[in-house]
């Protein structure tokens, strides 16, 4: 899959509440390493940690605290926890 990753650092709050962010399901994990694969596109805001994903056959991509990110369905990678991770998400 070649689809790219979506990331805006720090949206405006305006931005968040349009998205209804903050009455999404919270999901934390600890530092580790793992393989996934999205079933279906994923969007998420990071409220604590840091995380390096790398897609399979892509380029890595640092994300954390702060970040809104969009991962496309059908992509594969590998997540690299670096610090424990809070983050909002949505499935579509």
């Amino acid at each position: 899959m070649n689809a790219e990753i979506i990331k805006i650092s720090h949206p405006a709050p305006e931005f968040l509440e349009e998205h209804g962010v903050l009455n999404w399901p919270i999901w934390s994990e600890d530092v580790s390493s793992f393989p996934w694969h999205y079933q279906s596109s994923e969007t998420c805001y990071f409220l604590e940690g840091e995380v390096l994903v790398t897609p399979d056959g892509g380029t890595p991509l640092r994300m954390g605290k702060g970040d809104w990110v969009v991962f496309p369905a059908g992509m594969r990678c590998m997540w690299r926890v670096l610090k424990t991770v809070r983050k909002h998400y949505r499935f579509a």
